[in-house]
């Protein structure tokens, strides 16, 4: 039999190479490579789980069967990420930075699915079984009928998962789970994808839904490799700054449902608590109109999010003027300024400039351009835009406004909130009605025109 080769894995990025070197060519990452054993099938006996499946014939599988049915639980935010509720068999991966709240809302997730008749087994490799118990207490779950286990080998949990036959199981979390037939460390690579893997084969194999915890680098993305995503069939992002209360719940790849759906919680004192109006809360704080804020009604999946865009534009005292984003793509504000300065005519050199998503909100659709743009104009210009306008609309490089999708939605959204005008590119399919008045623009140059008077 052919010796294995050793091969050296990066632990920040999952490049695999054949020697040892200080740093990854791949992510730049300093004293980063590990060396790793390959997968193999080990001694007879020592496979994970219990029986391999079987082949099924395609035709004796009945086209008549109903889709299996969902569970929801009172937590309708995490029921609309969801897609509508926990699907039987599924396999969900929930990642965020630490301390901000991943296993507080999965204790809470796991207490309302078992209140909703679900047999719940919740599985922490990184707290003992008391420290677990004081967190239910504080969040008032303390009677919950959830069963608790503390463990971090891969085989023991199986073992139990196999025997109990939990229609939900919770692992907190998956960088501390070790496979005893994988030679490394716990939260190396090769265990992470491991972990995974079994855990996925046994929710596949027995019905059961399985939810794993991972943990995320500094770049804000999952740790471990990048098959770990593609392998479990929704994957969710818990997001949120540690100077606000509003935690995000976003769905980044989802075979359920909606990808891209969001669901808004506060943090309290008694735990999260789930926000059915976002719109009213990420504007609740918004004072007087002042200049350099706009708010964007957006689209967030499904439901429609207004949000507070800040812009501070000031002298530079450095050569090279600086350029701050919080909560929105830097490098779509340099094309935003690149066309402000080359199609209209005003120029940002000299200038520092500042934007923020107000509410530790974080906004990626190209349909926040021109609120960037009117926050923009607005700081630079030190005109304040009328309080009840609301901003949406999508740049194109030669200057001219675009129309977005899911105009209606906006509109409604902005209504309900008490908004009388829209400015919104025209050509799209709108109709305002008589609580909204629509100003519908071509160019960027007619805009800032008939917005600031110049142009």
């Amino acid at each position: 039999m052919a010796k294995a080769i050793s091969r050296f894995v990066c632990q920040s990025c999952g490049n695999v190479t054949t020697k040892w070197a200080g740093r990854c060519e791949a992510c730049g990452e300093w004293n980063c490579i590990q060396e790793e054993k390959p997968l193999s099938r080990g001694p007879a006996g020592k496979s994970l789980g219990q029986a391999r499946g079987r082949a099924v014939q395609l035709s004796d599988l009945s086209s008549k069967e109903a889709p299996p049915p969902r569970t929801a639980c009172k937590l309708d935010e995490l029921d609309r990420v969801l897609g509508g509720g926990l699907v039987p068999a599924s396999a969900v991966l929930v990642g965020g930075d630490p301390g901000i709240g991943k296993s507080t809302l999965l204790l809470q997730a796991a207490a309302a699915f078992a209140n909703a008749g679900l047999k719940v087994v919740y599985i922490s490799g990184e707290e003992a079984s008391a420290q677990v118990r004081l967190r239910a207490q504080r969040l008032n779950l303390a009677d919950a009928p959830v069963k608790l286990a503390t463990e971090t080998n891969l085989r023991d949990i199986l073992t139990t998962l196999d025997k109990e036959r939990p229609d939900l199981a919770i692992v907190d979390s998956i960088q501390t789970m070790w496979a005893d037939n994988v030679d490394s460390a716990p939260g190396s690579v090769s265990q992470v994808r491991a972990a995974a893997h079994e855990l996925t084969t046994f929710a596949k194999r027995t019905g059961s839904a399985v939810i794993m915890v991972g943990h995320v680098t500094k770049d804000g993305q999952l740790a471990g490799p990048r098959v770990v995503e593609h392998m479990v069939d929704t994957v969710l992002y818990f997001e949120g700054e540690r100077g606000h209360q509003f935690r995000i719940l976003r769905s980044v790849k989802n075979r359920f449902g909606p990808a891209d759906e969001i669901g808004v919680f506060e943090m309290t004192g008694g735990g999260l608590a789930e926000v059915s109006n976002p719109s009213a809360l990420f504007l609740a704080e918004r004072g007087e109109p002042s200049p350099g804020s706009v708010v964007f009604a957006g689209i967030e999946g499904t439901r429609p999010v207004l949000v507070e865009f800040q812009a501070l534009v000031a002298p530079s005292p450095h050569s090279q003027p600086r350029r701050s984003v919080v909560g929105w793509d830097g490098g779509r504000l340099a094309m935003i300024l690149a066309v402000l300065e080359s199609r209209v005519g005003i120029p940002f050199a000299g200038l520092d400039v500042y934007l923020n998503v107000a509410g530790g909100m974080r906004v990626g659709e190209p349909a926040a351009d021109l609120a960037v743009a009117a926050a923009l104009l607005s700081a630079r210009e030190d005109a304040a835009l009328p309080r009840e306008t609301v901003v949406f609309g999508e740049i194109s490089l030669s200057g001219a406004l675009r129309p977005v999708g899911q105009t209606e939605n906006r509109l409604k959204e902005a209504a309900k909130l008490g908004f009388s005008t829209a400015i919104l590119p025209s050509g799209g399919k709108a109709q305002g009605g008589p609580s909204v008045k629509l100003t519908q623009m071509a160019d960027l140059t007619g805009f800032v025109g008939e917005v600031f008077g110049a142009g």
